[in-house]
C-alpha cells in the first residue's frame, strides 16, 4: 500500500494513460519521436545510461519509468478535458466545469446560448495544449471561437499551431524565463482581446507555469528593460516563486486579477495548471483572473528580505523600487474592502462573473509516480508535495533518508525495501551576482545527492529529479539522475564539489551521462523527485 507521509524536516525547508518505458530504445541510445499535437511530448536523452541489452532493468531504468509515468499523468489535454463538458440543455448547449473542491461539488455551469462568442487566451508552458483542449470541447457546441496563445519558444508544435489556427486562435511565441519584446506585444494582444469583449462574451483564460514571464506588460512608465532586469534579480535572489509573483503583480498590467477586470462585463473563466507549492490561485502566473490578496506593503517587505531594495546585493532598478515604495505609501490611504464587480456573484447564478478553477497540480504527478513504483515492485512512500528550500540541502537530506532505510537494523522505517521515496515541489538555488555556472535546481539537487552518496558510501541508491515541463533552469535538460557511480573517487569528488560551489552542475553531470533530456513536455506542475533504494 502507498504510504502518505507529511514530513516536517527543517533542514530541507519543507512547508506544510501511463507511458510505457521502452528499454531497448534507451539502451540503444535512441530517442522517442515527438508526439506531435498530443500534450505531453517526450523523448529520451542519449545521455541517460541504462543496463546493457538483455540484462535486468537497473534502478536507473526504473527511475525513468516512474518519472515518465508522473509526467504522463499531468498531460494538460487530459486534465482540461476531465474538467470540462458540453451538454445539451433547455435553450441551448451548456458548458459544465467541474471544480476541484470534491466529487460531490456542483459544477459551474455556463449557458452557451447567452454568449455570441467564446474567446480563448492562454499563456504558460502548457498554453497550446490547454487551448487546444478547450477548443475541442467547445467545438461540440458550434459556438464562435477565437483567441490568442503565448507559448514559450520551441514549445508549440506545427500540428498544434495549425489546429489552433483552424479555431481562429493565433499562436505567439516568446522567451522564458526572461521576458522579451514579443512577450509584451503578445500580452498587448491578449489585453486587447479582453478589453474588447462585452457582456455577450465568455473569456476562457488557460493559465500554466511560466505565464508570468510570457504574459508581460509593463505598468505605467516602467519599461521592458526594467522588467527584464527585475526578473534577473528575482531569479538570483533565491526568493520562492510565490514571493516573486507578489513583486510582479505590482509592476505589470493583467496580473493580480487585472485580466478579468479588463474583460468586464464579459464573463471570465480561468483554468489553471499549477506549478506552485500549495496551489495558490492568486499567485500562479501572478493570478490574472483572481483578485489580488497581496499588497504593496508585502512587496516592499520582500524587497528588503531578499536584498532587492536600495543598496541590496540584488538591487532592483530604481524605477521599480520607486513604484513599490510609492505604491506602499498610497495604498495605506485606500479603501481595500471594495470588491470589483468582476469578482461578485452573478444574479440568479451560483457563480461569480469571474471564476478560476484548478485543473491539475503536482499532487497528480506524485500519485502517478507512486502507483508506477508499486507496479515495479517498490514500496512507495510519498513524502509530500510541498518540498522547497535550498536544492543542495534537499538533495543531501533525501540521501540521508535513503541511508536510514538501507540500514537493516532501522526501527520504524517509513517504507520497506526495495523502497521508492517520492516528493514534489520546487526548490531554489541562491545565485551570487554574475554567476557564470550552468545548471538548474534539479541538477543541483541531484549533484548534491551524488556527493552525499559518496560521503556516506551508500550503494544501491538512485535519485532522479526533474522539472515536469522538461526544462531545468536555462538549460536543455529536464533534470538529472544519479547513483553511487556518479561520484566514485577523489578526483570526481573534487570536481563535483567545485561544480556545486560554482553552481555549474550541467557540465559535470553531462560528462557522466546523468542529464535527463525530455524535450518540452507540454505540461508544467513543478518538480518531481524519485529516490529508489534496493
Amino acid at each position: 500500500m502507498t504510504k502518505n507521509l507529511l514530513i516536517m524536516f527543517c533542514l530541507i525547508g519543507t512547508s506544510s494513460g501511463a507511458f510505457r518505458f521502452l528499454p531497448n530504445m534507451l539502451r540503444a541510445g535512441k530517442t522517442l519521436p515527438r508526439r506531435h499535437g498530443h500534450g505531453v511530448r517526450m523523448q529520451f536523452a542519449r545521455s541517460v545510461s541504462a543496463s546493457s541489452l538483455g540484462s535486468q532493468p537497473t534502478p536507473r531504468d526504473d527511475a525513468m519509468k516512474i518519472i515518465y509515468a508522473s509526467i504522463r499523468a499531468v498531460d494538460p489535454r487530459v486534465a482540461v478535458q476531465d474538467r470540462l463538458k458540453v451538454e445539451k440543455g433547455e435553450g441551448g448547449p451548456f458548458l459544465f466545469v467541474r471544480e476541484s473542491k470534491g466529487l460531490n461539488a456542483a459544477p459551474l455551469s455556463y449557458d452557451l446560448s447567452e454568449f455570441e462568442r467564446v474567446r480563448i487566451v492562454s499563456f504558460g508552458k502548457a498554453s497550446t495544449a490547454m487551448a487546444r483542449s478547450v477548443a475541442e470541447v467547445l467545438s461540440l457546441s458550434n459556438v464562435n471561437i477565437d483567441g490568442v496563445v503565448i507559448s514559450k519558444d520551441g514549445h508549440a508544435t506545427d500540428d498544434e499551431k495549425n489546429l489552433l489556427s483552424g479555431y481562429n486562435i493565433r499562436v505567439r511565441e516568446a522567451s522564458h524565463p526572461i521576458p522579451c519584446e514579443r512577450s509584451v506585444s503578445s500580452a498587448e494582444e491578449i489585453m486587447e482581446v479582453a478589453s474588447s469583449s462585452d457582456s455577450r462574451t465568455l473569456l476562457i483564460a488557460c493559465i500554466s507555469g511560466g505565464g508570468s514571464a510570457l504574459f508581460c506588460l509593463p505598468r505605467g512608465d516602467l519599461t521592458l528593460n526594467d522588467l527584464m532586469e527585475t526578473n534577473a534579480r528575482l531569479l538570483e535572489s533565491g526568493a520562492p516563486i510565490q514571493k516573486m509573483n507578489i513583486i510582479r503583480k505590482r509592476l505589470e498590467m493583467g496580473k493580480g486579477g487585472l485580466l478579468a477586470t479588463a474583460a468586464y462585463p464579459a464573463t471570465t473563466l480561468g483554468l489553471v495548471l499549477s506549478d506552485i507549492v500549495g496551489d495558490p490561485l492568486d499567485l500562479i502566473a501572478s493570478g490574472p483572473t483572481v483578485p489580488d490578496e497581496s499588497s504593496f506593503e508585502e512587496a516592499w517587505s520582500i524587497l528588503r528580505e531578499y536584498g532587492m531594495g536600495p543598496g541590496g546585493s540584488h538591487e532592483l532598478p530604481p524605477a521599480v523600487i520607486d513604484v513599490i515604495r510609492e505604491g506602499n505609501a498610497a495604498e495605506k490611504a485606500l479603501d481595500n474592502s471594495v470588491i470589483h464587480p468582476a469578482f461578485k456573484f452573478v444574479d440568479d447564478k451560483a457563480r461569480r462573473t469571474s471564476e478560476t478553477v484548478l485543473v491539475g497540480n503536482n499532487r497528480a504527478a506524485v500519485l502517478a509516480a507512486a502507483e508506477e513504483a508499486e507496479k515495479l515492485g517498490y514500496s512507495p512512500a510519498i513524502l509530500g508535495t510541498r518540498f522547497d528550500g535550498e536544492a543542495s540541502c534537499v538533495g543531501g537530506s533525501l540521501v540521508a533518508m535513503a541511508d536510514h532505510l538501507c540500514n537493516k537494523d532501522t526501527m520504524y522505517p517509513i517504507a520497506a525495501t526495495p523502497a521508492a521515496l517520492i516528493s514534489g515541489g520546487e526548490t531554489i538555488v541562491n545565485l551570487p551576482q554574475n554567476c557564470k555556472g550552468r545548471g538548474g535546481r534539479n541538477q543541483e539537487l541531484a549533484l548534491a545527492a551524488a556527493l552525499k552518496m559518496n560521503e556516506m558510501n551508500l550503494k544501491g541508491c538512485c535519485l532522479a529529479s526533474i522539472g515536469t515541463d522538461g526544462t531545468d533552469g536555462p538549460t536543455d535538460a529536464a533534470g538529472a539522475i544519479v547513483d553511487s557511480k556518479t561520484v566514485d573517487d577523489d578526483v570526481s569528488r573534487s570536481s563535483a564539489l567545485k561544480a556545486l560551489s560554482d553552481h555549474d552542475s550541467y557540465d559535470f553531470l553531462n560528462e557522466r551521462g546523468c542529464l535527463v533530456m525530455t524535450g518540452p513536455t507540454g505540461t508544467n506542475v513543478a518538480d518531481v523527485c524519485i529516490t529508489l533504494i534496493r
